[in-house]
């Protein structure tokens, strides 16, 4: 919630500021490395602005309707600066880039990830559980067959029907694939680490094999 509002209120502030010394253009990033942050904040039209900030009320949503643990915003703060210098990478001739859609796959990829494969932290039974897999496998499903639609293999920047300026999709799927595999590095890093922790053995033997949440994980009234 706290990363959405500052997505939020970046992208706002971005419109005070020149697009040109915020975007992200890969023959400046290495000196001028605040752009692997501030390339979110630029909006190229009051439609683009609008439809990212729709985005990220849903990501937010998303994040607490699911319960998603602090860890989850650490994969997703990474895939941030990441996903855009993936960008560089892949897309060397996309002169300049500027706006949060790459940032938000980047968050459902992270959220999608975390429900598939992370223990069922607050589920009050095995199929409050395997709810949780179903979901965020239907998640992943569907960005997938998302990112594969918009052909991202093409030309990095294109004309798309609906929009008043050119998209790149290629930056969808280097901020989702960003966000998976950090992801998943994280909650495997926390799976071990709660492993190990001392004492995680006897609580694992005292504790019922799922605990009782003070509400259902994902959302309900």
């Amino acid at each position: 919630m706290a990363l959405c509002a500052v997505l939020l209120g970046g992208a706002l502030l971005g419109t005070l500021a020149p697009a040109s010394a915020l975007d992200w253009q890969p023959t400046r990033a290495a000196l001028e490395p605040w752009r692997w942050w501030t390339a979110a904040f630029v909006h190229l039209s009051p439609l683009h602005l609008g439809a990212n900030a729709l985005g990220t009320l849903v990501v937010a949503w998303l994040g607490w309707s699911a319960r998603l643990p602090a860890r989850l915003a650490l994969a997703w703060l990474l895939a941030w600066p990441v996903g855009h210098l993936a960008l560089g990478w892949v897309a060397p001739t996309l002169a300049h880039y500027g706006g949060l859609s790459g940032v938000l796959h980047a968050g459902v990829a992270a959220a999608a990830v975390h429900l598939m494969i992370a223990p069922a932290e607050g589920a009050c039974d095995a199929r409050d559980a395997r709810r949780r897999r179903v979901i965020g496998a239907g998640i992943a499903a569907v960005l997938a067959a998302k990112l594969v639609l918009e052909a991202p293999w093409g030309a990095p920047a294109r004309s798309v029907e609906g929009w008043d300026i050119p998209v790149a999709p290629i930056a969808h799927t280097t901020g989702a694939v960003a966000a998976a595999l950090l992801a998943l590095l994280i909650e495997l890093a926390s799976r071990r680490w709660r492993r190990q922790a001392p004492g995680a053995s006897a609580l694992r033997a005292r504790r019922p094999p799922f605990d009782t949440p003070s509400r259902p994980p994902w959302g309900g009234s």
